[in-house]
């Protein structure tokens, strides 16, 4: 690594910190219904939406309503975009003249960009028209990351009100979500995206000649507003079939660190928002400080993977698959972040990284994506780690676990034992059944325990909501198509009902005052023992299968044997 690595890897933390209270606090200030600079400009179009669906501001509903109307809002973006891609061949702004796409890969787009996961089977150049990319894709890069945010913030009300079942209106979260928050962070980054020379149009696609004499079509497309907010929204589906590694996605450095920075800059910003809203900073600063040194973690280890020397590969770096505009290091700090998030982009192909990079990735996926995780989906998965971290401290010291005042009691405990458990379930059953049928075999590019971390990456990515692949899977077929839809409907709604429970099960308690006796969760101490737990639990579900995949390929290379 070069000194400029270090630089940028040391500016990028720096400015991660140093933005997180300013954004948060502007977020706080949206959501706690106080006045924002963002009001008197947007103002009209949030009330404008409220009238229009005849929404009122004012009602609020239980858990069971709230969950209600996520789910039909959620159904809806599912019909709609499933729909676009079965009738694409009829409808305009079709320049390539793309047919229909098929059912299943229909129904896996449809699940797929619904669910925040934005798995792609599909290049999106080949088979999407610019309605469909539009209409579909970036609504739902929207309204699914809003959707997340709306959760959250259900989850804060259960934290900070008393004796009631109401946690607020989901209408109204949703609306406040996208109007101030993610609709004008995206219209300034899809200029500055333009700017660099990111595509925006909706030009047919271009026919170019090469020096050798060959025809090379070039694709079109209104790119850089979708591109903006798949990253601010931690979506991550590609406009292009190579996604950020794509120079009409990605062109040029400075594209490629804000980028990045925007994968986990509101994730990062919404610890600092929680703690506002929830009466206590420190503890917001301390999730955010036990996310930020998980992520250094696996940082690390990841850089370690692709610059240790190793003899198989006469002692060079592993230049296959990686973005070599931009060089290893910004690959392997790509692979982590978007692992780290619920995001999915890519500048290099996973499948190409070395064995202990690509377990990082993968333990990113399988922790539940909760080092800052998604907009607003990666805060509630560590909240039910830290109801869980609560617990067990409890346990030690005999008394009833409390979390900002709430006693934790068996219902919370089995609701979050389904959040966590509901993911696990839905990674490790599809894959061994893929890894012995033949449906699961017959899509794989390699053998051996590189070609099983293909389908344990796979589903652990759709489980994760996460979208990323090793890129040496065919999963374009029905039985792919249809098991990673129905992992990734497991993987959003298998935790977003449980943590919603949770949220109505808190608003009716009362808030104990803290005394001598009270576990502390805005200190050092705590930060350990809730890394300690997600490690644990959430690691070590999955250690049998890490080891059958990476950590033997990490072994066998060694031994001068690869796959």
């Amino acid at each position: 690594m070069t000194t400029n690595d270090w630089m940028q890897i040391l500016l990028f933390l720096v400015l991660l910190i140093g933005l997180t209270p300013i954004l948060g606090t502007y977020m706080y200030k949206v959501f706690s219904g106080k006045k924002h600079f963002m009001l008197p400009v947007l103002g009209w179009l949030e009330r404008f939406t409220y009238k229009f669906s005849g929404v009122k501001a004012d009602e609020e509903t239980n858990w069971k309503g709230y969950a209600f109307g996520l789910l039909v809002f959620n159904l809806l973006g599912f019909i709609v975009v499933f729909l676009l891609q079965l009738f694409q061949a009829q409808l305009p702004f079709n320049p390539a003249h793309l047919p229909a796409v098929s059912w299943h890969s229909a129904f896996n787009t449809a699940v797929s960009f619904m669910t925040n996961t934005n798995w792609q089977g599909y290049a999106g150049e080949t088979t999407l028209s610019y309605t469909v990319q539009l209409l579909g894709l970036t609504v739902q890069n929207f309204v699914s990351a809003a959707t997340g945010i709306a959760v959250i913030l259900a989850v804060i009300k259960g934290l900070s009100r008393k004796t009631t079942d109401l946690i607020g209106n989901f209408w109204v979260d949703i609306t406040r979500a996208t109007v101030y928050i993610l609709l004008p962070l995206s219209i300034l980054f899809a200029i500055f995206l333009v700017g660099q020379g990111v595509v925006q149009n909706f030009s047919p696609y271009e026919t170019a000649h090469t020096l050798q004499g060959q025809t090379q079509v070039i694709p079109m497309g209104p790119a850089a507003s979708q591109i903006a907010i798949k990253q601010l929204g931690t979506n991550g589906g590609g406009f292009f079939n190579t996604n950020s590694a794509h120079p009409f996605e990605n062109p040029t450095p400075l594209s490629n660190f804000l980028e990045m920075l925007c994968i986990l800059l509101i994730p990062a910003a919404m610890t600092y928002m929680y703690g506002k809203m929830v009466g206590s900073v420190r503890h917001g600063w301390i999730i955010f400080s036990a996310m930020f040194l998980l992520m250094i973690a696996g940082l690390g280890i990841s850089l370690y993977g692709e610059f240790s020397s190793n003899p198989f590969f006469a002692h060079l770096p592993l230049m296959e698959g990686k973005e070599t505009r931009f060089g290893i290091t910004n690959s392997v700090m790509w692979s982590t972040f978007t692992t780290d998030a619920s995001n999915g982009s890519v500048n290099c192909m996973h499948d190409s990284l070395s064995p202990l990079s690509g377990m990082v990735a993968m333990i990113n996926l399988m922790l539940g994506e909760v080092i800052f995780g998604g907009v607003g989906s990666g805060l509630y998965g560590m909240v039910v780690f830290i109801i869980l971290t609560v617990f067990i401290a409890g346990l030690m010291v005999g008394r009833t676990p409390e979390y900002l005042g709430k006693k934790i009691e068996a219902f919370e405990m089995k609701m979050a034992m389904i959040a966590v458990l509901a993911p696990n379930v839905a990674i490790l059953i599809p894959t061994a059944w893929a890894a012995v049928s033949q449906m699961g075999l017959s899509s794989l590019n390699n053998a051996g325990p590189h070609g099983f971390s293909e389908i344990l990456y796979a589903f652990s990515s759709a489980a994760g909501n996460n979208g990323s692949a090793f890129a040496g899977l065919n999963a374009n077929t029905p039985f792919w198509n249809v098991m990673l839809g129905i992992v990734m409907l497991i993987g959003r709604f298998g935790v977003i009902f449980p943590v919603l429970a949770i949220a109505g099960s808190l608003a009716k308690k009362k808030i104990a005052p803290p005394s001598e006796g009270t576990f502390r969760t805005d200190n050092w101490l705590f930060v350990g023992l809730l890394i300690g737990v997600i490690l644990i639990v959430g690691g070590l579900t999955h250690f049998p299968g890490l080891a059958l995949g990476p950590i033997v390929e990490h072994l066998l290379m060694n031994s001068g044997v690869a796959f």
